[in-house]
């Protein structure tokens, strides 16, 4: 099997970065670029982001996760702490976030490390969910092979009848990571290939160095 994708081709032309515009701090310049995605209505989930981990078995791993909320410290998302990326996470907590945006031709990257939100905060979110998804995070082994599609919706019936009526309290091994960033690339698309790209790299003194790529 084989198709040739050198004829794929697009110029980039919708704005650009520059020292004189970008903000101080890398969270600033995301909170503003993230709002300008939102408004623009171009992406169905812009807090959609590609989570890279480092295996237990060697092996780098990407996956496409939610973000739940970003703040000064970094960026929260929650999964099955038992899970393939869970237990990465807990071997070795660097990771990267990337978020791409292709309505404003832009990505995000973002190097970090994870670390386990306080429980009060999981619980906090966890209550927010709706039921079925309460449910939905108990009854998966997540990451763990099961023998059929059936199995799986069986064992959910029997804890929707298990907790119908009833409050569903988070399981101890789901909850929120935090990503405390290190560095932060921010990538916008730009024509004949020659895209800006912005970093910021954190400091001992914990300001931002601040310096561009090339392309």
């Amino acid at each position: 099997m084989q198709k040739d994708l050198s004829n794929y081709r697009k110029s980039y032309e919708k704005s650009e970065l520059t020292e004189e515009t970008i903000k101080e701090n890398p969270m600033e310049q995301f909170q503003k670029w993230f709002y300008e995605v939102e408004a623009s209505n171009g992406v169905d989930e812009p807090n959609a982001m590609t989570v890279s981990t480092i295996g237990l078995d060697g092996f780098p791993k990407s996956r496409v996760v939610l973000m739940k909320k970003f703040t000064f410290e970094g960026f929260i998302f929650y999964t099955n702490y038992q899970s393939e990326k869970g237990r990465a996470i807990a071997a070795n907590p660097s990771v990267c976030l990337s978020f791409f945006w292709p309505n404003m031709e832009r990505q995000v990257i973002i190097k970090g490390r994870a670390e386990k939100i306080a429980e009060n905060l999981s619980d906090g979110y966890f209550e927010s969910r709706p039921t079925g998804s309460q449910l939905g995070a108990i009854v998966s082994d997540q990451s763990q092979v099961i023998p059929s599609r059936q199995y799986l919706e069986e064992e959910l019936e029997k804890l929707e009848k298990k907790y119908e009526g009833k409050e569903v309290q988070r399981p101890e091994y789901w909850g929120g990571y935090l990503v405390r960033p290190v560095s932060m690339e921010f990538w916008q698309g730009r024509p004949n290939r020659l895209h800006d790209r912005i970093r910021y790299s954190l400091q001992e003194d914990f300001d931002w160095k601040i310096e561009r790529l090339a392309p």
